[in-house]
């Protein structure tokens, strides 16, 4: 099911995804994340078939930590 490039074709053949609880509105800008994988499955919530990126469970809490420490603010 995960490609060696990270890559999940259809994200749908995938369970736990949810929305942050910061995404909202109509903006159509959210991502969503799955639950109990050994990797994080990240996709765009507009396309629930599309793909999902893949990351290492590392990598993927480093990136949250450092958004939450606004080293990504514009």
């Amino acid at each position: 099911m995960v490609s060696t490039k990270g890559i999940v074709s259809d994200s749908s053949t995938l369970a736990g995804w949810y929305k942050s609880s910061h995404s909202g509105g109509d903006q159509g800008e959210c991502l969503e994340v799955a639950r109990g994988h050994a990797t994080v499955p990240v996709r765009d919530s507009k396309r629930p078939t599309g793909p999902a990126l893949i990351f290492p469970a590392a990598s993927w809490s480093a990136f949250v930590t450092a958004v939450r420490g606004g080293e990504f603010s514009a």
